[in-house]
């Protein structure tokens, strides 16, 4: 299982970390974040792709542009900054079984570094660079790098919308068609 292969649905999930109300209005290049998380989260809707949500306590609700987009189980409470040091979030991840896991969220060096790091030993992971940010430009840049040397596959929101596809003129491709006009 090589970290490059090309990412598949059948083996793969999103995970959304705290894309709070608390949190977003600091965060640099917040309307980006939402609008591409949102993307992801629709995508994996239309595509059958479990999302996990994380809130980090105290910071409120996921944004009501991107929470409102699914009716998944309801969001892992945590204090943790690295998302698999919660009993809860680890049991979700494991019950789904998949090897490989997409993050969107914030903040990048912190509890998205944290995570994306820590998964590696045993899963795939590939962080979406347009769907996350930290309240500073420069930590956002040197948690891509940092990420990037330790292994994780660094993509875009397009890369893996079209990564997942794999072809055009499907009803499922004419169907995600809107999210990426």
């Amino acid at each position: 299982m090589a970290g490059q292969d090309l990412i598949d649905r059948k083996d793969c999930l999103l995970v959304v970390i705290d894309v709070q109300e608390k949190l977003m209005p600091v965060i640099s290049g917040k309307e980006r974040v939402i609008a591409n998380t949102a993307t992801l989260v629709r995508f994996c809707g239309i595509c059958g792709i479990p999302v996990v949500f994380t809130e980090q306590k105290k910071l409120g609700p996921t944004v009501p542009e991107v929470k409102g987009l699914t009716q998944c189980s309801a969001p892992v409470e945590k204090i943790h900054f690295n998302c698999f040091m919660n009993g809860e979030f680890r049991n979700q991840v494991e019950r789904l079984g998949r090897k490989t896991i997409v993050l969107a969220g914030a903040e990048s060096h912190i509890c998205v570094a944290q995570t994306a790091i820590a998964a590696l030993p045993r899963l795939r992971v590939h962080v979406i660079a347009d769907a996350v940010s930290s309240r500073s430009p420069d930590n956002r840049a040197i948690a891509l790098e940092r990420m990037r040397g330790a292994g994780v596959v660094i993509s875009s929101t397009e890369m893996f919308i079209y990564e997942i596809l794999r072809e055009a003129g499907t009803d499922e491709f004419k169907a995600v068609l809107p999210l990426v006009k």
